[in-house]
């Protein structure tokens, strides 16, 4: 038997960043059920304040979620990014990243268009002929692209 992975991620503003990976592994925000969301204000299990409006949608306000757009309608997706709110900002490196695979694109290229969609370049290393670069997400959470 395999297990499925959630990975979550803390962050400020999650809808925000949510759509950031989601541009960038050109996979999907998952959408969130306005009707589900109403029916629980309205049963009392959530309140007003647990929401917001994000792209003209009633959303939950402390979380988004993103994945491969196949698995958008999978019940049990095997591959899940959640980005939710964390209380106190970043300050130290993270202790566990990801690795984009850039599946034979130039990561020069690919590394100039994440810069201009707010992620910030830290430093280039390699092992062998293998080379990367490591990057931060506009969250400065850390990731790596080859």
């Amino acid at each position: 038997m395999t297990l499925n992975i959630q990975i979550a991620v803390d962050c400020r503003n999650p809808h925000e960043l949510a759509g950031w990976w989601a541009e960038t592994l050109q996979w999907a925000v998952e959408p969130q059920d306005e009707g589900f969301i109403r029916s629980m204000i309205e049963q009392g299990f959530a309140t007003e304040a647990e929401t917001k409006v994000h792209h003209g949608k009633l959303v939950w306000r402390d979380g988004a979620a993103i994945r491969p757009p196949e698995e958008l309608d999978a019940k049990a997706p095997a591959r899940r990014i959640l980005f939710q709110t964390a209380p106190e900002e970043k300050t130290v490196k993270n202790r566990i990243h990801w690795d984009v695979n850039l599946a034979g694109a130039d990561k020069d290229t690919f590394r100039t268009a994440l810069e201009a969609r707010g992620a910030t370049f830290l430093w280039t290393a390699s092992e062998g002929p293998h080379s990367w670069h490591t990057m931060a997400d506009p969250e400065g959470n850390e990731f790596c692209i080859s």
